[in-house]
């Protein structure tokens, strides 16, 4: 068989033939590869330069290469955090006409480690709750996404800084499968293998010295187990509040963000008798509402600002008579966004005289106002309306406000005393 190659993109095939296929993985020559760091495999794998991208190259059976490959091709278009598959190439022969084994390439994820580069020096125990939080939530976002792992463990996964966190990356895909979706057993078998895999792996680093002394491998087994039900149930589960109880919704919503997840969008339906209702939120990646935001409503604010006032601007939607999601008869977003902006922000914000404001701009203003009424709901139990918070933050908050310019200019005899 002659050699092929099949890639994702036209451009790779010519930069891949430039490397030594005729060559077993494991004898390439230096001049091609590139010194990084490797997680532990049960193939052949190498970190090789083609063209200015930096790829890496597993050894493994055609029919598990072509298999993993289209699964990797499924979680890029399901947008699941997972490295790029870039080309299968098969008919490899060695220099003697001997057979090779095919290759699976995939982009090498930038600023990424596996976790025994990242254990190098002993981790604080807090640390390693990270990963093992960043691990929880890609598993849930696989589950999510209708994606059995089979193999979920340390060892599978790359780790890099997002922000002050960390974000776990599928790069394994090999036992996986696809599923409309995932029963309960399902989910159940993944658990359990990650809770066994990662206290293993755990033991193993420990036995080599590399693991805090304060850190006892099964309790964490067992702590990434409660993670994973606890972020599960929060954005899984359907909850219906009476329909007064607006700022139920607000709690839940800001629980979700507690956890570490946006919520993408609502469904909220009224019960026939029409004092209900019930939502469903969904995942996005960070960044998404300041986007979102602006192209709905022509606002820009900051990621925080964007993201509270977008959950407002979904509830509202929502309780619209001519809100139809998917229905063709229905108003579209952007004509119910552009509403919510001319009949609930712009009033809302001109109830708080300008003058008053001490600069605050009206993202951040907005956004406040929003934090005020649900305080005072739920301190009512039940929700106080725009009208009514913006009377009483005029009256009660802003008063109580430092002035900046006051603290600028503020010399040193006017100082706070040091405590």
């Amino acid at each position: 068989m002659d050699l092929q190659i099949t890639a994702t993109d036209p451009s790779h095939p010519a930069t891949l033939l430039d490397l030594p296929w005729d060559v077993p993985l494991e004898r390439w020559p230096d001049k091609h590869l590139v010194a990084l760091p490797r997680g532990i495999s049960r193939h052949v794998v190498r970190f090789a330069r083609a063209g200015d991208e930096v790829v890496a190259v597993k050894e493994v059976g055609e029919w598990a290469a072509v298999r993993e490959y289209a699964l990797l091709r499924d979680l890029d278009r399901l947008a699941v955090p997972a490295v790029d598959p870039l080309a299968v190439v098969t008919g490899r022969t060695g220099a003697q006409g001997e057979p090779l084994e095919p290759v699976l390439i995939t982009r090498q994820l930038k600023g990424s480690l596996p976790y025994r580069s990242m254990f190098e020096t002993t981790m604080r125990p807090d640390t390693i709750k990270r990963l093992l939080d960043a691990l929880a939530v890609l598993l849930v976002r696989l589950h999510l996404s209708g994606f059995a792992w089979g193999d979920c463990s340390l060892s599978n996964t790359l780790f890099r800084r997002d922000a002050g966190a960390y974000a776990a990356y599928l790069v394994d895909a090999e036992t996986g499968q696809i599923q409309p979706r995932l029963t309960d057993g399902q989910r159940g078998y993944d658990i359990e293998v990650a809770q066994v895999n990662i206290a293993g792996e755990l033991m193993d680093l420990e036995a080599g010295g590399s693991l805090h002394p304060a850190v006892d491998p099964v309790a964490f087994g067992l702590a990434i187990v409660e993670r994973y039900g606890e972020l599960w149930h929060e954005l899984t589960r359907t909850s219906v509040y009476p329909r007064d109880k607006r700022h139920y919704i607000d709690r839940r919503i800001r629980r979700l963000n507690d956890l570490g997840f946006d919520v993408a969008e609502m469904q909220i339906q009224r019960s026939p008798d029409g004092d209900k209702v019930a939502f469903l939120p969904k995942v996005v990646d960070a960044g998404h509402h300041q986007r979102q935001l602006l192209r709905l409503t022509g606002l820009d604010a900051e990621e925080n600002q964007a993201r509270s006032l977008l959950n407002d601007l979904e509830t509202w939607m929502a309780g619209q008579e001519d809100y139809a999601p998917g229905d063709p008869l229905g108003a579209r977003p952007e004509v119910l966004a552009h509403r919510w902006v001319r009949d609930v922000f712009r009033p809302a914000v001109r109830a708080v005289p300008l003058e008053l404001r001490g600069g605050i701009d009206t993202a951040q203003l907005y956004h406040e106002l929003l934090e005020h009424r649900l305080l005072l709901s739920e301190r009512a139990q039940s929700d106080v309306g725009m009208d009514a918070t913006a009377a009483d933050y005029v009256s009660q908050v802003l008063p109580t406000r430092p002035d900046p310019a006051a603290v600028v200019t503020a010399g040193p005899e006017e100082a706070a005393p040091a405590h």
